[in-house]
């Protein structure tokens, strides 16, 4: 799950981040308005954070590009605004949940985990794929009844592909997905990770669709 967490103050953008990453979140930050906006026109993400109060471009300006762009990732208005004008022009503007500071970011967590979840369109937050079940809530995996054990990597790829299950999902996708933007990228480290999720939920679990990416299938990971 790849965010765009759009923060102009340093301190708190970090204590974000840190929490959000230690969830196996992809953090992407930007700390003014301009920035954003390219970022989020431009790149792949799964939700935004997005403040209101920013240098160069306000955040309802940002968001209405986005929208204007053509840009649907779900979008999560965090503000020191707590009042009902900034709430309507934020849901006018394109929002899909409102956030004011201060706030406990284990909320935040939870909140993005269900925007993401809705956006991939299923409103359960447990998700089975055969013997296979994610509660997307709390990010949990097990498999035939048990916990499965990952590592961060191996938890991000697999989630994007339940979240998409019996759908192929692009390598390129899993990839920016999967790896912090400044993250030196090996050309087979998709491949590598799928590998090993082949090994602890069967070999044909995931399947490669040549030219295309991989996909998880219910048939496969029973």
């Amino acid at each position: 799950m790849r965010v765009l967490l759009v923060e102009d103050d340093e301190d708190l953008s970090g204590r974000i981040a840190a929490v959000l990453r230690s969830e196996n979140f992809v953090v992407d930050i930007s700390r003014n308005g301009e920035d954003a906006l390219h970022a989020g026109l431009t790149e792949l993400f799964d939700v935004a954070v997005l403040d209101l109060g920013l240098p160069k471009i306000d955040g309802v300006s940002v968001l209405k590009g986005w929208r204007e762009g053509s840009r649907n990732l779900p979008v999560l208005v965090l503000t020191a605004r707590d009042g009902w004008p900034d709430k309507v022009a934020s849901f006018k503007a394109g929002a899909d949940d409102f956030l004011a500071k201060p706030f406990k970011v284990e909320e935040l967590v939870l909140r993005l985990r269900a925007l993401v979840r809705r956006a991939a369109g299923h409103a359960a937050a447990r998700l089975t794929c055969g013997a296979l079940a994610f509660d997307a809530q709390l990010g949990t995996f097990e498999l035939d009844g048990l916990p499965l054990k990952l590592t961060a990597l191996e938890w991000r790829v697999l989630s994007c592909l339940m979240l998409r299950k019996e759908m192929i999902v692009d390598r390129r996708e899993l990839t920016e997905r999967v790896y912090d933007g400044d993250a030196e990228v090996d050309s087979n480290s998709i491949e590598v990770i799928i590998a090993r999720l082949r090994k602890k939920l069967g070999a044909d679990s995931i399947e490669t669709v040549r030219g295309r990416g991989y996909m998880l299938t219910a048939a496969a990971a029973s």
